[in-house]
C-alpha cells in the first residue's frame, strides 16, 4: 500500500509539475504568440483614409474638398445566399457579377467590397439591403476626394488614388502636408464569427491634413480656360496652354491647358495628367525677340530709335539666306521689334555679341527650370554659349535653336513688366490649419536688366498692337497691352516644317504699371490661319479684357502715348548694318498679317537657301 502511495503521489506531482511547466511556457514564452493568436480571431483591424486638407484659391473658394463617404464590405458568414446577393449589388456597384460572388463566399470573415461609393451609389446599396434584407453586407465610414469646380485647373490640383495618395499636380507635391493621418478601427467578432463594433470601444479619430491655400484665382483661371477652348476649337489646333502670373510677385493666377478633364474622374484621363505649360517644349519663334532686344539695350549697343536697313527682306550669313516674313527697309529698333523683322534682329544681335546674348538668355531664366512648386518641370534647351556656332547667335535671336516651356517664357515676360526682376512662379500661398496658416514670401531669383532698360523695351512692345505692329488686331480699347508674337515652324522628321506651327504671344498689362503678364500659346493651328497676330495675341487680350475689371484696373488710355526714352551713351551700330536717316530702297505698303513662320527653312545643317511665308513674328 506504501509503495502504491508513493506512485499515486509521485504521478500527481509529475502531471501537476507538467501542468505548471506548460502554464508557464504558455505565459512567459508564448504569452505574445497566443495574444496574436486571440486577437486575430477575434477582431478586425480596418484602415480608414483621413480627410485630406481642402484646397483652396486666391479667394478662398473651395477647388479640392474631402467628404465623407460608406466603404462597403461584407461579413461571408452571415451571407446565406451569395448568388442572389451579388446579383442584386453587381448592377448597383456596376462590377462583374461573378467577381463580387467569389469575393462573397471567399474565406474570409470580413471581405472589402467597394472603397469610397459616392452618396448616389451608396444610397441604392443601401435601400437593395433593407428591401432584399441582405445579410453580411455593412458600411464604415470613409473620406473620398472631390473637386467641385470639375475641369477647372484639373491637371494642377492633380488626381488622388483609391488609397487616398496624391498621384499628380499639387496632390502629390504637398502629399506629406495635405494628407493626414489615418485611423485604425477595430471590428470585434461573436462566438458565431460575425461582426460587430461595441458601442463603448475607444478609438482614435483620424487627423485630417493641413490645407493649401493657392495664389490661382478661379475666375482668372475660368477666363483662361475658356478663352484658350474658344481659340483652339475655332483654329481646329491640337492644344494650347496659357500661363497668367502677378509680375510683381511671381504668384501664379492661372495655369490652363487643352485639352483638360474632369478632376473627379481623373484616373479615367491618365493621359491628360501631364502639366503641359511646365512640361511641353517649343521653340519660341519671335516672342523670343524681347530678350535679344533686352540684350542689346542693356549693352547699351542698340537704342530704340536706331535705323537698321533690313535690306527689303533677306540676309545671307554663312551661305544661309534668312528671310522676313516682307521687306522692309530702314526701320528704327522700335520698329525692328513691332513688325518683327528677323534681319533688323540678327543685326542688333551681332552688335550684342554672343557672350552678352547668351548672358542675358540664361539670366531670364531660359535652360533652367523655374522652380514653380509642382512636379515634371522641364529644363528647356538652350545650347552652351561654347558650342555655338558662327551662326548660332543670328537663329536664336529669332527664337529659333531653342526649347522654352509656357512658365518658362511668362515668367522672363513678366521681368520686364515689373522693371527687371525675375521671380520665382509658384502655387501655393500659405499652408496650414485652423487658422494657423504658414504664408510663403515671393522669391527672387535675379535682375536680368535693370529698370531703365525694362521701360524701354515696355514702350517698345507697346507698339507691337499699335498701328504697323504685328498683333495690332488684337488691341482692346481702353488699356495699354505690351507684348510680343512668336509664331514658330514645328521641327517634323529633322527638318522645319511648312504646315506645322506653333503661335504664341507673350506680353503684360497694363503696360505702364502691369499687374498680370503671361503667355497664350496654340499648338497647330490649321485651317489656313497660323500667325500669333490672329490666333495667339487675340486670346492673350480676351483674357486682359475681362481679367483687368474683376481686378479693379481702370482703363488707362487717357493722354497720348510719350516719345520712347532714349538711353543715354547708346553707340552708333557700324554703317554696314545700320543706315541712319537713310530711305529704303523702296517703300512697302502695310498689309494685314498673314501665316508666318521662321526665318530658317530647315536645320542649321540643311540646305542654306529659305524660301516661304513670313507674317509678322
Amino acid at each position: 500500500m506504501k509503495l502504491r502511495l508513493i506512485l499515486v503521489v509521485g504521478g500527481l506531482a509529475l502531471w501537476l509539475g507538467g501542468i505548471v511547466v506548460r502554464l508557464a511556457v504558455l505565459q512567459l514564452r508564448d504569452h505574445e504568440v497566443y495574444l496574436q493568436k486571440a486577437s486575430d480571431q477575434q477582431q478586425r483591424v480596418m484602415d480608414l483614409d483621413p480627410p485630406r486638407g481642402t484646397i483652396y484659391d486666391a479667394r478662398g473658394r473651395e477647388l479640392a474638398v474631402s467628404m465623407p463617404v460608406d466603404s462597403l464590405y461584407g461579413v461571408p458568414r452571415h451571407i446565406a445566399d451569395p448568388k442572389r446577393t451579388a446579383a442584386i449589388l453587381a448592377p448597383i456597384l456596376k462590377t462583374e457579377r461573378s467577381a463580387l460572388e467569389k469575393k462573397l463566399t471567399g474565406k474570409n470573415w470580413w471581405v472589402p467590397i467597394v472603397r469610397k461609393l459616392d452618396p448616389p451609389v451608396a444610397q441604392k446599396v443601401r435601400e437593395a439591403v433593407r428591401d432584399h434584407n441582405l445579410a453580411g453586407i455593412g458600411f464604415a465610414e470613409d473620406s473620398k476626394r472631390y473637386y467641385p469646380m470639375l475641369e477647372l485647373a484639373a491637371p494642377v490640383l492633380g488626381a488622388v488614388g483609391t488609397d487616398n495618395h496624391g498621384l499628380t499636380g499639387l496632390e502629390l507635391v504637398y502629399e506629406d502636408r495635405i494628407a493626414g493621418h489615418g485611423v485604425q478601427r477595430v471590428v470585434l467578432r461573436d462566438n458565431k464569427r460575425g461582426a460587430m463594433v461595441p458601442p463603448d470601444l475607444a478609438f482614435v479619430e483620424a487627423t485630417p491634413g493641413e490645407d493649401l491655400h493657392l495664389t490661382l484665382d478661379a475666375t482668372i483661371q475660368h477666363v483662361a480656360e475658356e478663352e484658350l477652348a474658344r481659340a483652339v476649337e475655332k483654329y481646329k489646333a491640337k492644344g494650347g496652354m496659357v500661363v497668367i502670373l502677378d509680375p510683381r510677385t511671381g504668384a501664379v493666377l492661372a495655369l490652363a491647358s487643352y485639352p483638360s478633364f474632369d478632376a473627379n474622374r481623373a484616373l479615367e484621363h491618365q493621359d491628360l495628367w501631364r502639366i503641359r505649360p511646365i512640361a511641353d517644349l517649343y521653340e519660341p519663334g519671335s516672342s523670343f525677340k524681347i530678350f535679344t532686344a533686352a540684350a542689346a539695350l542693356e549693352a547699351g549697343v542698340v537704342d530704340p530709335t536706331d535705323v537698321f536697313d533690313c535690306e527689303l527682306g533677306g540676309i545671307t550669313l554663312y551661305k544661309i539666306r534668312i528671310k522676313d516674313h516682307k521687306p522692309f527697309g530702314a526701320l528704327t529698333f522700335r520698329d525692328v521689334l513691332a513688325k518683327s523683322s528677323n534681319v533688323g534682329v540678327i543685326k542688333a544681335a551681332h552688335l550684342t555679341g554672343r557672350q552678352k546674348l547668351a548672358q542675358t538668355y540664361r539670366a531670364f531664366g531660359f535652360g533652367e527650370r523655374t522652380g514653380i512648386d509642382l512636379h515634371g518641370e522641364t529644363r528647356g534647351s538652350l545650347q552652351d554659349e561654347r558650342q555655338w556656332r558662327p551662326i548660332t547667335s543670328a537663329y536664336l535671336s529669332f527664337g529659333q535653336g531653342l526649347g522654352v516651356t509656357t512658365v518658362q517664357l511668362a515668367a522672363a515676360v513678366a521681368a520686364v513688366g515689373n522693371g527687371g526682376i525675375l521671380y520665382q512662379p509658384y502655387l501655393v500661398a500659405g499652408i496650414g490649419r485652423d487658422g494657423q496658416i504658414e504664408r510663403r514670401t515671393p522669391k527672387e531669383i535675379g535682375r536680368p536688366i535693370s529698370a531703365a532698360t525694362a521701360r524701354q523695351l515696355e514702350r517698345m512692345l507697346e507698339a507691337v498692337l499699335e498701328e504697323g505692329g504685328t498683333a495690332r488686331n488684337a488691341a482692346i480699347a481702353g488699356y495699354r497691352i505690351a507684348g510680343k508674337t512668336g509664331t514658330a515652324q514645328k521641327v517634323v522628321n529633322g527638318r522645319y516644317d511648312h504646315t506645322h506651327f506653333n503661335s504664341n504671344f507673350a506680353g503684360f498689362a497694363p503696360a505702364r504699371s502691369p499687374v498680370l503678364a503671361g503667355v497664350v500659346t496654340i499648338d497647330e493651328p490649321l485651317g489656313g490661319v497660323t500667325s500669333a497676330g490672329y490666333v495667339a495675341a487675340p486670346a492673350f487680350t480676351a483674357i486682359v479684357r475681362r481679367v483687368l475689371p474683376y481686378l479693379g484696373v481702370a482703363p488707362d488710355m487717357t493722354e497720348e502715348l510719350p516719345e520712347i526714352e532714349s538711353a543715354e551713351g547708346s553707340a552708333t551700330p557700324p554703317s554696314f548694318l545700320v543706315a541712319l536717316a537713310q530711305p529704303p530702297k523702296r517703300t512697302q505698303p502695310e498689309e494685314d498679317p498673314g501665316p508666318e513662320h521662321a526665318g530658317l527653312e530647315g536645320p542649321i545643317d540643311a540646305v542654306p537657301v529659305i524660301d516661304g511665308r513670313e507674317e509678322p513674328r
